[in-house]
């Protein structure tokens, strides 16, 4: 037990040092927080820490790896400390790790000699029992498996990469809350469905079509846990963790939002058939057509009319799902985005994260330089020119935004109320950096018609764009007449600083035809909401004549 303890001690160190970025890329000393460190003070370390190993485990040869003897505590300690995927490579990179010696990085490389696959390295086992863990990777059988690993790159730590960006860019298995438009979402961590708002169309699954000023649960989904939801012009779709997916409201999934198709109503879930044979983690309803992303990567699209808006002959009223022709079709895709009219891509290969974008190109919203239309996916460069690897996209009405690993942010599109955060309101037809936020490290991005929000790594929440409906959260009015400011530059939400929590989450109303609102949820499962209320969206009855909400106020349910 002594020894275990001692390991736990010596490997979490280890862990430490990787997840605390003392790697320090390009940089002549290591970094440990805001400390610069001689890079020889590791190496010295790095021996006399080796030296100590070889004094409290005896069993080791010169020159071995200290404890080589015992694989599988090592191996259960690096799944334990929940190591990014690049820190698993790097313990087998002497090249990288210094201060670890060739032979420690030498047994981290070779065959382990475990189950399920004898030859797999230690860093490659400890990146498959983690994937092993996760709830889309459990049913799939070892063909499916084996598939998945050589469409991501052909390692085990590529999967893990693959899986862990969706994970961070789409709330994956964690509460949740959308605010669509003219109704509202929220889903628990265990994975139960509330709706209120608007219901004109059964898009709130209780089985009428009475508006609910009240979060209520969905009964008829007790048994399912849903993982992700999405909202549209009266319609909602839910993913389960079983990869199914159910959708209600409009029985259309491409109508125009006010158009005459699509009359039959569904008012509580059904199971889309045309996708249960593919295993489904996120839906996306964008105006004329719905996009759904499978769990390997590959992203389904139906509707959008039939001119070959999307690479594809189809109807308007078409049931069925047609995966997305071009590129990304063997470039696996962890998360979508729709907007009016397009759809955006996050792809993960084994050079890096990238995005695609098709559809409309309007303002200059598909991030190529132009506002020619694309009928199939194509790469937005500008990114390599930047320097920036997006790990999260939001597509908004008529603009779009990127989170990249570094926490900058980039906006691109119409320009129109500021909603870009450049300062004015010209169109950028590639992504640009937003400079007022280089001092600040994003996480998450969320855009609606004509609006932005980026939160930070600290919880702090900043705003920018259409002011109308207050769903900015700063409730500042234009003197003379009483409508809302615009903001051109991004400014902090300080109503929300002032509840004393840390925000993870903005959802706001993606819709040109509803008059917005916005949802911010906290790391500690509260909810609050601000912006548009006239059909009960936000969770609360307003007061007599209100139809709207300046300041953040809770809503009464908790989604922890």
């Amino acid at each position: 037990m002594a020894m275990i303890a001692i390991l736990m001690i010596v490997c979490s160190d280890w862990c430490s040092l990787l997840k605390d970025d003392v790697l320090g890329f390009g940089d002549p000393f290591i970094r440990i927080g805001a400390i610069s460190v001689d890079p020889s003070l590791f190496t010295r370390i790095g021996q006399s820490f080796q030296r100590s190993q070889r004094h409290c485990f005896g069993g080791s040869a010169p020159g071995e790896f200290p404890l080589a003897a015992n694989p599988s505590i090592v191996l259960h300690v690096l799944t334990s400390c929940n190591l990014e995927p690049d820190d698993l490579a790097h313990l087998e990179a002497s090249s990288v790790l210094f201060f670890l010696s060739n032979a420690t990085c030498s047994f981290f490389r070779k065959p382990a000699n475990f189950p399920p696959d004898f030859q797999l390295s230690m860093s490659e086992l400890a990146a498959l029992d983690m994937c092993q863990k996760r709830a889309i990777f459990k049913p799939m059988t070892q063909q499916e498996r084996e598939m998945f690993k050589q469409r991501c790159g052909g390692s085990w730590k590529l999967v893990l990469r693959f899986i862990m960006a969706g994970e961070a860019c789409c709330r994956r298995e964690k509460s949740q809350a959308i605010a669509g438009p003219g109704h509202s979402i929220a889903v628990t961590t265990s994975g139960a469905v509330y709706t209120f708002g608007s219901n004109s169309s059964g898009q709130l699954g209780h089985g009428s079509l009475e508006e609910e000023w009240r979060p209520r649960i969905i009964r008829s989904l007790q048994g399912i846990r849903i993982i992700q939801a999405a909202a549209g012009a009266g319609r909602t779709m839910l993913v389960s963790d079983a990869g199914r997916v159910y959708a209600f409201g409009k029985d259309s999934f491409g109508e125009v939002e006010y158009a005459a198709q699509g009359s039959r109503v569904v008012t509580t879930p059904q199971l889309v058939e045309s996708l249960k044979d593919i295993y489904i983690v996120q839906a996306a309803i964008g105006n004329f057509f719905t996009a759904v992303l499978s769990r390997e990567g590959h992203v389904y699209t139906f509707s959008w009319g039939n001119d070959m808006k999307l690479g594809h002959q189809t109807e308007p009223n078409d049931v069925q799902p047609h995966l997305l022709a071009g590129p990304l079709e063997n470039i696996p895709v962890v998360q979508i985005a729709a907007g009016y009219c397009y759809l955006l891509a996050l792809a993960c290969q084994p050079s890096g994260m990238s995005v695609y974008s098709v559809g409309c190109g309007l303002g200059g919203k598909l991030g190529h330089g132009s506002r020619t239309d694309e009928k199939y996916p194509r790469l937005i460069e500008q990114f390599q020119a930047l320097n920036i690897q997006p790990v999260v996209v939001a597509a908004g009405a008529w603009h779009a935004a990127v989170v990249g690993k570094d926490g900058r942010v980039c906006t691109w599109g119409w320009g129109r109320y500021g909603c870009l955060g450049h300062g004015n309101e010209e169109c950028e037809s590639v992504p640009k950096v937003v400079e007022s936020l280089v001092n600040v490290r994003a996480v998450h991005v969320a855009t609606g018609d004509y609006t932005t929000f980026v939160v930070s790594d600290k919880g702090d929440v900043y705003s920018f764009g259409c002011g109308e409906s207050s769903s900015l959260g700063h409730n500042t009015i234009t003197e003379g007449n009483n409508r809302h400011t615009n903001v051109l530059s991004p400014e902090l939400v300080t109503s929300l600083k002032r509840t004393n929590e840390r925000v993870a989450q903005i959802s706001l109303t993606n819709s040109i035809y509803w008059n917005a609102h916005t949802f911010a949820l906290t790391d500690s499962g509260k909810l609050y909401a601000f912006g548009a209320g006239d059909k009960g969206q936000l969770g609360t009855e307003l007061v007599a004549q209100q139809s709207e909400r300046g300041t953040p106020e809770r809503v009464e349910i908790d989604l922890s």
